[in-house]
């Protein structure tokens, strides 16, 4: 095989499933573009199977590379970042074991860069995937079928769970508010710079979820865009998956509201944690809370802080949940949030380091339990009231250890 560097790296994270991988590396030894012309690079999570013996009978029929890591837990950021440092190619496109692929995959993620100039991330399209269901008669049919045979029959019926949302908004991720929910790794493309630019996945991400919205995170604030390619496309084999994921689900979820604090975060936080089922919900919910506040924008609470603080002992410490753009004379050191972003600017800019000022809702903030004596929610949170206001107030009582409440909803 040829020695020139290829144009694409594939990098396929796996653990004990062996028999699924070699399907997988098949299907790329038989894709349409020259096996020349790309790379796999298998990152073994430290399988006890025979995994390693999968790998080398396609060695002959695929640039290979195989690194294994210490099984110590599900570390498939870890695996994937280890594969990606193997890689000698431009492009990164990330497959899990036991996602399917059509002869065009590896070209269609190639030609996905190349058709819109700029920076950007490829969302693949994947057939069945649903981490909530086990489709009994898929595997069925991939077996009786090949990829592109059951794409072309019964492609309509095995939609990506992703379906839904996006079509809601033509399958364009740049008119979203929250883009990365979309972005799993089990089929996706990045430029190799801009994977190394970010520091790839972030390793703190251990067992199931989230370690790949938090990446699409980081290159979104890189300036990288996610794009979703519908000709990019995979099939996800179907497999049971225990429910004590879903623990590791949260665990991850609470990891990625702390690395990165932010509006956005609280609602899928307070989404995820306290409702469990409403994942799919998180932007239209994002979208609710931003009309909803956007009528008390202009509002001045300073004279609702001032009110509870006359009746408040000296020296106390005090957080504010819709502070607002300014704050009564003399309002003692306190935490401050607002979700008007060029509220949190002038509050910031009014008195230089003695507030510590926080782009926030306060459904969610990083304080620890009971770490002030003093809560105010302010009336600029009135608009949420109706739909949030008993996740507020769980906030504010987490948080301190008296909460004044000055929203004229909550009356």
């Amino acid at each position: 095989m040829s020695h020139d560097t290829p144009p694409a790296s594939l990098i396929i994270p796996t653990y004990n499933r062996a028999d699924l991988l070699r399907r997988n590396l098949a299907q790329l030894a038989g894709q349409s573009l020259d096996t020349d012309r790309f790379e796999v690079i298998v990152a073994d999570d430290g399988s006890s199977d025979d995994t390693e013996a999968a790998v080398g009978e396609f060695r002959d029929r695929l640039r290979l590379k195989y690194h294994r890591q210490e099984d110590r837990g599900n570390r498939v950021g870890t695996a994937r970042n280890a594969g990606a440092r193997l890689a000698t190619a431009p492009l990164l496109i990330f497959l899990d074991t036991g996602t399917f692929v059509g002869r065009d995959f590896v070209d269609a993620h190639l030609r996905a860069h190349r058709e819109v100039p700029g920076r950007w991330a490829i969302v693949g399209y994947t057939y069945g995937y649903d981490p909530e269901g086990v489709d009994a008669g898929l595997m069925r049919q991939l077996d009786e079928s090949t990829p592109d045979e059951l794409v072309e029959r019964a492609g309509a019926t095995l939609r990506d769970v992703r379906h839904a949302h996006l079509a809601a908004h033509e399958f364009d991720l740049s008119r979203l508010l929250v883009p990365y929910q979309n972005f799993f790794t089990l089929n996706c493309s990045v430029a190799a710079a801009d994977f190394a630019a970010v520091g790839g996945f972030d390793e703190d991400f251990v067992g199931w979820g989230f370690e790949d919205l938090e990446l699409a995170y980081r290159l979104l604030r890189d300036g990288v865009g996610l794009r979703m390619s519908r000709t990019a496309w995979a099939i996800e084999s179907p497999h049971p998956r225990d429910p004590a994921r879903f623990d590791e689900l949260l665990r991850n979820m609470d990891r990625f509201f702390a690395k990165h604090p932010s509006p956005p975060l609280e609602v899928g936080w307070v989404l995820l944690m306290r409702y469990r089922d409403d994942y799919w919900t998180w932007e239209d919910e994002l979208r609710q809370v931003l009309e909803q506040t956007a009528a008390a924008q202009g509002r001045d609470v300073t004279g609702e802080i001032a009110g509870v603080l006359a009746g408040l002992p000296t020296g106390g410490s005090l957080a504010v949940l819709g502070a607002g753009d300014q704050v009564p004379p003399g309002l003692p050191a306190a935490v401050l949030y607002d979700l008007d972003v060029n509220a949190v600017a002038r509050l910031a800019a009014a008195e230089p380091g003695r507030h510590d000022v926080r782009h926030g809702i306060g459904l969610r903030t990083t304080l620890e339990d009971g770490a002030v004596d003093d809560v105010i929610v302010t009336s600029r949170l009135d608009g949420l009231w109706k739909r949030w206001g008993a996740d507020l107030l769980a906030e504010a009582r987490r948080i301190g250890k008296r909460v004044h409440v000055t929203a004229t909803a909550a009356r």
